[in-house]
This record gives C-alpha cells, sequence and structure tokens, in this order.
C-alpha cells in the first residue's frame, strides 16, 4: 500500500463513483491523501489502511427508523461501540436500525461496505441526516472510502466541514455518544 497525495495517476477501471469523488474533491480544492487496498468491509479490514494513512478511518453507520421514513449517515471513530438507545435519544428518533442496501444506493449511490460521507455527494434531494460523532467532529484528519471500498481517503475534518458538507448541501448534527466504560 502507498499514500499519495491527491487522485491516482491512471483512473482507468476505477468504478465512475470513485472517480466521480476524486473530481468533486478536485474541483473544491480540497487536499487529500489516497490509498487502494484490497476491499474493506469491517473495521478490520480497515487496520492496514490506518496505518499507511495515519488516520482512523470512521465507521459509517447508514440507518433508518422503523418507517424508513428519516435517514441518517453516522460517522464513528472506528473503535467506538454503538449503541442504537445513545443515539435515539440525542436525536429524538426511537426504533433506529440499519438501512437496508436499496435506499443506501437510493440515497448514497454506494453498496453496503462502501458507505462513507462522500456517498452525501449523490443525495442531491437531502434525504439523508448526517451525524457526527464528537470525536471525529474535532479530530484533525478523517478518513473514509471514496464511494468504493477499495481505496481509502485522507482528508482534514476542517476541508470536511467548511468546503465538501456546504458543497453538497448537508450541515452535520454533532452527537456525543459513550465509549464503553472497562470494568
Amino acid at each position: 500500500m502507498e499514500l499519495i497525495k491527491g487522485r491516482p495517476a491512471d483512473c482507468t477501471g476505477r468504478e465512475e463513483r470513485e472517480v466521480r469523488t476524486y473530481d468533486l474533491l478536485d474541483s473544491l480544492g480540497i487536499e487529500y491523501y489516497q490509498t487502494d487496498h484490497a476491499a474493506a468491509r469491517t473495521m478490520e479490514d480497515c487496520l492496514e489502511a490506518d496505518r499507511v494513512m495515519g488516520v482512523e478511518m470512521c465507521k459509517n453507520l447508514f440507518l433508518c427508523n422503523r418507517q424508513k421514513t428519516d435517514f441518517y449517515l453516522l460517522l464513528i471513530p472506528g473503535d467506538k461501540p454503538f449503541k442504537t438507545k445513545d443515539l435515539s435519544r440525542q436525536i429524538g428518533s426511537a426504533r433506529l436500525s440499519f438501512a437496508d442496501a436499496e435506499h443506501m444506493e437510493e440515497y448514497l449511490g454506494i453498496s453496503p461496505g462502501a458507505v462513507s460521507v462522500m456517498g452525501l455527494m449523490n443525495d442531491r434531494n437531502r434525504r439523508v441526516r448526517l451525524l457526527m460523532d464528537s470525536e471525529v467532529y474535532e479530530s484533525e484528519w478523517v478518513g473514509c472510502h471514496p464511494c468504493v471500498n477499495t481505496s481509502s481517503l485522507k482528508l482534514r475534518t476542517r476541508d470536511l466541514l467548511r468546503v465538501f458538507l456546504p458543497a453538497v448541501g448537508h450541515e452535520p448534527i454533532v452527537v456525543d455518544l459513550p465509549r464503553e466504560e472497562l470494568v
């Protein structure tokens, strides 16, 4: 694995959704770093990319309410446990669960395993609300996928917050999810 500044030199054979991510980041003047890797389906699969990038990948969870009328993208540190009751209380939405692949593709233009904040560029109707754990919101860097799970990005959180999210019409809701207490 190699960390490079900006997009790969050759985008031949890459998925169109990945290339569109680089195109948008470049058009917004956002500096980013990229690395390719084997398909990452779990946070454990991201450990080598974390090491190469010098940043921990965010855990990105695509959630919905029971009626499937409200959708959320939650960004939390990769090592932080997630309990729906902790989040439900903070956002006033009972019965959160993982949203299905069809809604993920429809709203974010991505498939399971590649969930990423970058997918918000495809949410033109603003159906998905972005929730960011305070630890991610306050971090210097954020690690995420460019809408595919065979590549990872590292970019400054301030660029995500001040440039990317306004450009795609989303504003984060900051939540504070607890870490498990070791007993």
